[in-house]
C-alpha cells in the first residue's frame, strides 16, 4: 500500500523525484558551516510567517483596538507573550543573520561571474527585511511606536522633488501620523512584504540551484552530494538558531508601553537597534545638510551594494588573499558599530512614572498604604498570592475594583477614604510594561508628598504634568524658580512671599512639610 501510494503521488506531483533531485545536488566539496546563513535566513522568515499569523488572528488592526488588542495577546491569550517574543526577536535575528549572509558571500567573492543576479536580489532581501522592522514598529500602537515612526515620515518627507509624494503614500500628513498611516502599515507588514518576499526568495533560492555553489578558487577535490553532509549542518545550524530564539522570547519581556499619545511632546523617540547608527549619524548633518545623512549617504551606501558585482570583476581568490574585502568589511562593522555605540550611550532614561500627575502619584502611596503589595507582585515573574500585575491587564470597572480593595483589604485599608480607593481603581488599568514597576520603584517620599497635595486639593489651582488647574502657576519646574527655603515658606505664609494670592496659609506637619517640599523639589518641566 505504502508503495502504491507513494508511486500515485509520484505521479502525480513528481514531489518524491524531485526531493530525490534537491537533496542529492552536486555542491563542492569547499562548503561547509560558512554556507549555513541562507538556510538560517529561509528558516526565519518562516518562523516569522508562522508568529505573525498567529499574532494576526488575535490582533485588532485599527488604532482605536491596536493596543489594547495587543496587550489582551500579551495578558490572556495562552502563550501570547511567547508569540510576540519570538515575532519580535525573531527579526531581530533574521536582520541578523541577512547581514551576516551577506557578508559571507561578500569576503567570499561569491557574487561574481555568473552570480550577479543572485547577488543583487540578495541586496533586495535585505531591504525587505529592513522594510519589515519599519513598518512592524508602528503595529504596537504605543508611545514608543507612534513617535519613532513620526520620526521616520519627517525624514521621509525631507525627500527632494519626491517628499511630499511619498507622505502622500504612507497617509501622513505635515509628518503627522493617524489611522491611514497605520493601515497603510499594516498593509504592507501583512500583505505585500511577505508575498514580495516569498517571490524573491523563490527566486533567489532558484538562482542559487542554477548556478550552485560557488566554489573556492582553487578546487581540487571532487564534488560532494548536498545530503547528508551540508544537510547535517544546515540542520544542526538551525536547531541552535531557534534554541536561541526560543531561550529570548521566553527569558527577555518585550515591553509594552503606554497608549501613543500624539500630545506626549516630552516623549524621546528611538528607533529599533538596526537603525540607530542611521539616527547617530542625523546628528551630525542638520540643517539643509540633514537630507545628506537621512537620502545621500544610505543612497550611496545601497548603490555600491548593488554595484559590488560590476566593481569587482577580477579573477576569485582565495579568501586570505581578499585583503581589500576585508578591509571595506572592517572599516563597515567599525563604523556601524562606532555609531551604534554612540546612539545607545546617548540615549537617556526616563522613567514612566516621571509624566505621573499628582493623582497617579498618590495612587501608588495609596496601592502601599492598602498592604495590596502583600498579595499582588508589580515584577514580572514574581510569584505572590494573588496575580502579578506585571503578567495581566486590569480589566475590571472601577465599582468592581472598589469593592474588591474594601472586601480584600485588611487592617492597613481600613482607614483608606472612599476618594482614596476610587483614584487607586482609576490608576490600575492604566497599568503597562512602562509604568507597573512604578508601584515599587517610585521613592516613597515622593509618593507621600503627591499624597500630601493631593490630600490638600492643590489640584484645584496648580497644573502637575497636564492635569489640574491653572488658577495658580503650574508646578512643573519650581524648583527652577524658587528654592526649597522660599516654598516652605510661601506654604507659611503665602502673602510675605506673594502678596495679593488667594493661596491659603498650610500649617503642615514636619513630616508632611518635608514631604511636598520633596515632591516640589523633584517636578521636572
Amino acid at each position: 500500500m505504502i508503495k502504491s501510494a507513494r508511486a500515485w503521488m509520484e505521479e502525480r506531483t513528481g514531489l518524491e523525484s524531485g526531493i530525490h533531485h534537491f537533496l542529492n545536488e552536486d555542491i563542492p566539496a569547499s562548503s561547509g558551516w560558512h554556507q549555513v546563513f541562507g538556510s538560517i535566513a529561509l528558516f526565519l522568515f518562516m518562523v516569522q510567517a508562522f508568529t505573525g499569523i498567529m499574532l494576526a488572528m488575535n490582533y485588532a488592526s485599527t488604532t482605536s483596538e491596536a493596543h489594547s488588542s495587543l496587550r489582551y495577546i500579551l495578558t490572556e491569550l495562552t502563550a501570547g507573550r511567547l508569540m510576540r517574543g519570538l515575532h519580535h526577536w525573531g527579526a531581530s535575528m533574521m536582520i541578523c543573520v541577512v547581514v551576516l549572509h551577506m557578508l559571507q558571500v561578500f569576503l567570499w567573492g561569491a557574487y561574481k561571474k555568473p552570480r550577479e543576479a543572485t547577488w543583487m536580489l540578495g541586496v533586495v532581501l535585505l531591504l525587505l527585511t529592513l522594510g519589515f522592522g519599519l513598518t512592524g514598529y508602528l503595529l504596537p500602537w504605543d508611545n514608543r511606536a507612534y513617535w519613532g515612526t513620526v520620526v521616520t515620515t519627517q525624514i521621509a518627507a525631507k525627500a527632494p522633488v519626491m517628499g511630499p509624494y511619498i507622505l502622500a503614500l504612507l497617509g501622513s500628513q505635515d509628518g503627522q501620523i493617524g489611522a491611514v498611516t497605520f493601515a497603510r502599515f499594516y498593509g504592507a507588514h501583512v500583505l505585500i512584504l511577505p508575498a514580495v518576499t516569498a517571490l524573491l526568495l523563490f527566486l533567489h533560492v532558484y538562482l542559487v540551484r542554477l548556478h550552485g555553489v560557488a566554489p573556492a578558487p582553487v578546487e581540487t577535490a571532487p564534488p560532494i552530494k548536498f545530503y547528508p553532509r551540508q544537510v547535517f549542518k544546515d540542520t544542526v545550524a538551525i536547531f541552535a538558531t531557534f534554541a536561541v530564539l526560543f531561550a529570548l522570547a521566553v527569558a527577555v519581556r518585550v515591553p509594552l508601553g503606554k497608549l501613543a499619545d500624539p500630545t506626549d511632546v516630552s516623549f524621546i523617540p528611538r528607533p529599533e537597534w538596526y537603525f540607530l547608527f542611521l539616527f547617530e549619524v542625523l546628528k551630525y548633518f542638520e540643517g539643509p545638510l540633514e537630507i545628506v545623512g537621512s537620502m545621500v549617504l544610505p543612497g550611496i551606501a545601497v548603490l555600491l551594494l548593488f554595484l559590488t558585482p560590476f566593481i569587482d570583476r577580477r579573477k576569485a581568490i582565495r579568501l586570505r588573499q581578499r585583503t581589500g574585502a576585508i578591509g571595506v568589511l572592517l572599516l563597515a562593522v567599525i563604523g556601524w558599530g562606532g555609531l551604534t555605540a554612540a546612539a545607545l550611550s546617548s540615549t537617556p532614561h526616563r522613567d514612566a512614572w516621571k509624566g505621573f500627575s499628582a493623582e497617579e502619584m498618590a495612587a501608588v502611596g495609596n496601592f502601599r498604604r492598602a498592604d495590596c503589595w502583600k498579595c499582588h507582585a508589580s515584577s514580572p515573574g514574581e510569584s505572590r498570592p494573588g496575580p502579578n500585575l506585571a503578567d495581566i491587564a486590569v480589566l475590571r470597572d472601577r465599582d468592581w475594583l472598589v469593592k474588591h480593595f474594601k472586601d480584600a483589604s485588611g487592617e492597613a485599608g481600613r482607614s483608606m477614604r472612599e476618594i482614596q480607593w476610587k483614584q487607586l481603581a482609576s490608576f490600575l488599568p492604566k497599568l503597562d510594561d512602562d509604568n507597573v514597576s512604578s508601584l515599587h520603584a517610585i521613592p516613597q517620599n515622593l509618593v507621600a508628598g503627591a499624597l500630601v497635595y493631593q490630600q490638600n486639593n492643590c489640584g484645584a489651582c496648580h497644573f502637575i504634568n497636564g492635569v489640574g488647574m491653572k488658577t495658580g502657576p503650574p508646578l512643573n519646574g519650581v524648583a527652577k524658580r524658587w528654592d526649597r527655603k522660599w516654598m516652605e515658606e510661601h506654604f507659611v505664609d503665602p502673602e510675605t512671599k506673594s502678596p495679593g494670592t488667594i493661596m491659603p496659609a498650610y500649617k503642615f506637619s514636619p513630616s508632611d512639610m518635608t514631604s511636598i517640599l520633596d515632591y516640589m523639589m523633584y517636578l521636572t518641566d
